[in-house]
């Protein structure tokens, strides 16, 4: 015979769960740093993905190892507003402070 407690639902609404379950997520990418630097190649595109890699990813900055002074110009001048504000979105409970390319 089945008790009382045995037939009542188990489930949460998803209301409760939802914040600690994005927690838990935000979590696990700032203890996974290699989340954040597979992810470039996605945010450069595949035009500059070749040429512009990312290395690491410590203390809130990215490094990214491009091929040439030309293109460190231009992705630091041009680009790197737009690279940090996609990181920032894709990693919101990251604290991500810069993109720093060394030319490597």
């Amino acid at each position: 015979m089945l008790r009382k407690s045995e037939t009542e639902p188990t489930s949460k609404p998803i209301g409760k769960l939802l914040p600690r379950i994005l927690k838990d997520i935000g979590a696990l990418q700032k203890d996974r740093p290699d989340l954040i630097v597979a992810a470039w190649a996605e945010l450069i595109g595949e035009r500059f993905a070749p040429m512009a890699k990312a290395s690491s990813f410590e203390g809130g900055v990215l490094t990214v190892k491009v091929r040439n002074s030309s293109l460190l110009s231009l992705l630091v001048q041009h680009e790197k507003p737009r690279l940090l504000r996609a990181l920032k979105e894709k990693f919101p409970s990251v604290a991500i402070r810069d993109i720093r390319f060394n030319i490597g």
